[in-house]
């Protein structure tokens, strides 16, 4: 009976350790640096050209923060929603919307993973895209490699 129950308690233990390493190995690293060689608008927020540090803010992926790393005050906190790629980035990168002279942060792709995380276009975002649109011309897409 004793070793009964003390095979039990074993195998119980071993479940819970194995689940608790296999979570830990799925939590991707959530600090990304970029190299951002343009100002660039996040929430409504402009930021100056310079080197970022993004990060997941808690243990959800949805609110994040980008913070300029030679410049403190240099930061936007933002959320995102998940969103599928039609293939399957070879790197990590930062995708910006450029319309007119403004540069929109818009997506965040990790190589290697079919869902990136895609910023909600703010309200200067939304009225610069029919602005640009009414002015006939067409917004570009800018990518910035992640370090």
């Amino acid at each position: 009976m004793k070793k009964s129950f003390f095979s039990v308690v074993a195998s119980g233990c071993l479940l819970i350790a194995g689940a608790v390493v296999n979570l830990n190995a799925q939590s991707p690293d959530t600090t990304v640096r970029a190299s951002i060689p343009f100002d660039f608008i996040v929430n409504g927020k402009q930021l100056p050209a310079g080197n970022y540090q993004l990060k997941r803010l808690g243990d959800e992926p949805t609110t994040m923060i980008v913070r300029n790393i030679d410049d403190s005050h240099a930061f936007a906190v933002f959320m995102t929603e998940p969103n599928t790629a039609r293939t399957i980035p070879r790197r990590s990168e930062l995708v910006f919307d450029h319309l007119g002279d403004s540069y929109f942060l818009s997506r965040i792709w990790d190589a290697g993973e079919q869902t990136g995380r895609l910023l909600p276009a703010s309200r200067q975002e939304r009225r610069m895209e029919r602005e640009v649109a009414s002015n006939g011309h067409t917004s570009d897409t800018v990518v910035v490699a992640l370090n």
